[in-house]
């Protein structure tokens, strides 16, 4: 069995590269490590080992940038299996194993001989995803973090709440587009719309907690209009899994695509990558990614109390 490390140093803290190198030194298997130098080459990397037809196991550290890069160059080849080396500072995928995530996929040993289970993958537009596609205010405010990160003396918290007042105050939470879900077809502004595979994003937003990644279905949600009073409660709720109590703005849908357009280009992020278009399709692939972990991992849903409706 080959061992692939692939890693972002620019991934996380600067620190954190110098303190995975030192674990990987006390390693008790053979193992090899490539170090990525601009974005695509991991998924390029990840592809390259797994057309090789040799058994692979991929190792993607970094955030979840660097495992949707991974999942693309390995989805679809039986041979490989990948997983997520926690690098980065959100991680919102591997968060579907718990709160001690981190410390559990950094025991690299367990990892490497941890069982492996096929992974649904959401094509959308032709880019993969693992985790949740967005196409809301949320996903206008995770690309405007990417471009205010760029912003000398800002911070990520900084980033964050620049683009949170960019896009709620001043460009409106709401925008027109047409939706279709399974028999629905819904027009009009638009808040959210989430499409979930995984059960985490936005660094802890929990959309729907039934959500699991190997169940052959996509969960998916849409919020109609909501003016800037009633953002804040419906926001908690959202983030905690309490769709079901907000039938007054909710609708969901449980199923393999949904579709959604508009005359003005609309923003969507796919497990953190951002991506514009007028239309987009978001389907299950036909392709799925051999997903490792340790054994005493548990991915399972986790059991919520719904609240009382808004």
């Amino acid at each position: 069995m080959r061992h692939l490390f692939i890693i972002n140093p620019a991934a996380g803290k600067k620190e954190s590269t110098a303190e995975l190198v030192k674990l990987l030194s006390q390693l008790s298997f053979e193992h090899e490590v490539v170090y990525t130098e601009q974005a695509g080459d991991a998924e390029h990397i990840a592809r390259r080992a797994a057309q090789s037809g040799e058994e692979v196991r991929i190792y993607a550290c970094g955030g979840d940038g660097t495992l949707n890069e991974v999942v693309n160059g390995a989805a679809g080849y039986d041979n490989a299996a990948i997983t997520c080396v926690p690098k980065g500072t959100g991680n919102d995928f591997l968060k579907i194993f718990g709160s001690d995530f981190r410390n559990l996929f950094y025991d690299l040993e367990a990892l490497a001989v941890g069982p492996q289970t096929p992974f649904d993958l959401m094509n959308c537009n032709g880019k993969l995803g693992i985790d949740v596609v967005c196409a809301g205010v949320d996903a206008r405010i995770g690309a405007g973090v990417h471009r205010y990160k760029n912003w000398h003396f800002v911070s990520g918290m900084g980033a964050y709440i620049l683009s949170l007042i960019e896009n709620v105050l001043f460009k409106g939470i709401s925008r027109p587009m047409h939706v279709e879900m399974g028999c629905q077809i819904l027009d009009g502004p638009s808040a959210l719309l989430c499409v979930c595979n995984g059960r985490y994003y936005g660094g802890g937003f929990m959309p729907v907690p039934e959500a699991m990644p190997d169940d052959g279905v996509l969960d998916m949600l849409y919020i109609k209009k909501v003016s800037l009073l009633q953002l804040p409660g419906l926001i908690g709720k959202y983030a905690k899994g309490q769709y079901k109590s907000l039938p007054k703005f909710v609708t969901d849908h449980h199923g393999q695509s949904i579709s959604f357009s508009s005359h003005a280009p609309i923003t969507a992020v796919v497990d953190g990558e951002v991506m514009e278009d007028t239309a987009f399709t978001v389907c299950l692939s036909e392709k799925k990614v051999n997903f490792f972990y340790p054994a005493h991992a548990d991915y399972s849903v986790e059991i919520s109390t719904p609240a009382a409706s808004l």
